[in-house]
């Protein structure tokens, strides 16, 4: 059994006319999965401009609690009342960094991009962090400062921006298509 913790990451199209009903029973489900021992967190991410799959992360301590939790009868009676509301799920699970960066036939890109990856994501957070609270931690001396800025990002890095980053890069993570590419087909669809 691993004792890492473990991410359920799961992609959800939102059905034609439910997104109202689809995003209370998101919430409804992240504040079930609050009352599990292990439960660490969850996040939802909402689609790009034009799209309807939004993707939610569960992380759980370890592979155990994640299951209890997946089995569990409350989750099953939220899943169903989840009917119709969306369309297409599919699920990933993943434990250690590296799975984050996986396709859907467990391929990672190489170590070289999976850290531009996660550097595009952190170096805006972590300026806008120093912009907004910069100045109030400023008197204090490094070593708390610096525990201070961790204690707040890892988390929001964690759970919101590297899976943002990994999904709004995954082609070009994985070689399907260039960052300019990536950007030209997104001015296209901007202007169809």
């Amino acid at each position: 059994m691993s004792t890492e913790p473990v991410t359920l990451m799961v992609a959800r199209r939102v059905a034609r006319g439910r997104y109202r009903d689809f995003t209370a029973w998101l919430d409804e489900g992240r504040e079930l999965a609050c009352d599990y021992p292990g439960y660490l967190g969850s996040g939802v991410l909402a689609p790009p401009h034009g799209d309807e799959e939004y993707q939610i992360i569960f992380r759980f301590a370890d592979a155990g609690t994640m299951r209890a939790w997946e089995h569990s009868a409350s989750r099953r009676a939220w899943l169903g009342r989840g009917e119709g509301l969306f369309e297409a799920p599919q699920e990933y699970r993943a434990t250690g960094i590296d799975r984050w960066f996986q396709d859907a036939q467990g391929n990672t890109p190489p170590r070289w991009k999976q850290a531009v990856a996660i550097w595009l994501a952190f170096f805006p957070v972590s300026l806008m962090f120093q912009v907004l609270f910069g100045q109030l931690l400023a008197g204090l001396p490094l070593l708390p400062r610096v525990l201070v800025s961790t204690l707040a990002l890892t988390p929001v890095m964690v759970f919101l921006f590297i899976p943002l980053s990994t999904r709004l890069l995954a082609p070009w993570l994985h070689g399907e298509m260039t960052v300019l590419g990536r950007l030209e087909r997104f001015l296209h669809q901007r202007r169809a």
